[in-house]
């Protein structure tokens, strides 16, 4: 499969010497030099996406929010230097990861692949599971409550796909952070709970069944 990958930098030899690199390696390139123009580019429905933050008009994290509602495809953000609070906001806004410049070209493109690689994964389980009123269709990647549609960010959707297939099952937040957001990201654990209370918010909307517990000193479960 030739997977489409949209490269975002306002630095034109950023953006092109990526694209020659992932063209070389059989990817269709997209690119923008800007957020405005990103969000024109992402209606070609791109597989994975390298998102630069600190851009002019528009940056990273702002176009990341914009887009993540319309495309479920990976976000790797790049950017020159991260604290431990941006990188929070990054997953929050429903980033997958980081990249921090300079970067290995190879190391990138291990990145890229073990994403791709694990957005295969998802796609490849056609179950759909059914809790009382609350429908998983992992194959299109929605949940509906009865015939309403409840809309979850990527991330949101990953952990409700982890601990629903394991019902009963207690997962810590370091456990979910490694298997939704994979053991070499840049990232932190603290942000499980945030996405999880977010996933809370939307079902209680629909209903007050607590599909995800809370097991307190251990982490959470999806209830049987």
């Amino acid at each position: 499969m030739d997977y489409k990958i949209l490269i975002v930098d306002d630095e034109p030899d950023i953006v092109s010497m990526l694209a020659s690199f992932f063209t070389g390696k059989g990817y269709q390139t997209l690119t923008a030099h800007s957020g405005a123009e990103a969000l024109k580019k992402i209606e070609q429905a791109p597989d994975i996406i390298l998102l630069d933050i600190n851009m002019p008009d528009m940056d990273g994290l702002e176009v990341c929010e914009l887009v993540r509602d319309r495309v479920s495809c990976p976000i790797l953000f790049l950017t020159a230097r991260i604290e431990d609070a941006d990188k929070v906001k990054g997953f929050s806004a429903g980033g997958d990861d980081y990249i921090l410049k300079p970067f290995s070209l190879m190391e990138l493109d291990a990145r890229v692949r073990a994403h791709l690689r694990r957005e295969a994964r998802h796609k490849a389980d056609t179950r759909v599971r059914f809790a009382g009123e609350l429908a998983i269709d992992y194959t299109q990647r929605q949940l509906f409550y009865g015939k309403e549609e409840i809309s979850l960010p990527k991330k949101e959707f990953d952990i409700v796909e982890l601990l629903s297939q394991n019902p009963g099952q207690v997962f810590d937040k370091e456990r979910i952070y490694e298997k939704v957001w994979g053991y070499d990201s840049e990232g932190d654990s603290s942000v499980v709970a945030e996405h999880i209370r977010r996933i809370r918010t939307r079902i209680a909307a629909y209903t007050d069944r607590p599909y995800i517990e809370t097991v307190w000193g251990c982490g959470y479960k999806w209830s049987r």
